[in-house]
């Protein structure tokens, strides 16, 4: 399983996306955490320790750049998650991948383990 011993943290605000992908990644052996606003990402990204992330994009009308930010100054690969195609973001962040809903779980194992 190419996710086996990965720690991932999904920040996703739709219960039933979020219960997918969860499901999705477990299947192929990562550990997850799952939470659904800014406010616990942005507490996971600090206080957890991960391997990657996927970050919604739109958190109940807030944007989860905040989260990128802190993640990726511990180091963490994320990617971004949209409904609504590639975005732009903001200048740092222009060069992290969006993938686009409904999740693939080949386009996630790609990245995430290096691709």
């Amino acid at each position: 399983m190419p996710l086996s011993g990965k720690r991932i943290l999904v920040v996703e605000d739709e219960p039933i996306i979020a219960f997918a992908l969860e499901d999705m990644l477990l299947e192929d052996g990562a550990d997850v955490v799952a939470v659904g606003s800014l406010e616990e990402g942005l507490d996971q990204a600090e206080a957890g320790v991960f391997d990657f992330a996927i970050l919604d994009i739109n958190l109940h009308g807030e944007k989860s750049y905040p989260i990128a930010f802190r993640l990726g100054s511990k180091g963490v690969r994320f990617v971004f998650a949209s409904g609504y195609g590639d975005a732009e973001h903001p200048e740092e962040l222009a060069h992290v991948t969006t993938l686009t809903k409904p999740y693939v779980l080949a386009d996630i194992r790609n990245i995430a383990v290096g691709g």
